[in-house]
């Protein structure tokens, strides 16, 4: 596995969720689509992670530390709820940008052993 690849997956597990749990409820609240702002964000990074621009690289990196900071609320939130949707797509989002940051850490290591 390659940090452009777990980008790549983080990214677009944030898309679904964020679109799953906008449209799981009656009340449309636009931060549950917070998550696919990142997504994309991601998205439009992948280019320059894949051909290992270090700056886009980087962005990608910082962009997927705010989304984990940031999903704690979220995560905390569903855990308090009897529903078993809003816990398995906060579940999910934490789980993939952990799974990404380890990846980018990991490249980070590598790229700077090479050097």
């Amino acid at each position: 596995m390659t940090a452009h690849r777990a980008s790549l997956i983080n990214a677009i597990t944030l898309l679904f969720c964020s679109g799953w749990g906008y449209w799981a409820t009656d009340f449309k609240s636009l931060t549950a689509l917070i998550p696919a702002v990142f997504g994309v964000a991601l998205l439009l990074c992948y280019k320059g992670v894949r051909e290992h621009n270090k700056l886009i690289a980087h962005v990608a990196a910082v962009l997927t530390v705010v989304l984990l900071i940031a999903l704690y609320m979220p995560l905390t939130s569903a855990l308090e709820m009897p529903a078993f949707g809003p816990v398995l797509r906060a579940l999910l989002m934490v789980l993939t940008t952990a799974f990404a940051l380890l990846y980018f850490i990991k490249s980070f290591r590598n790229a700077r052993r090479a050097r």
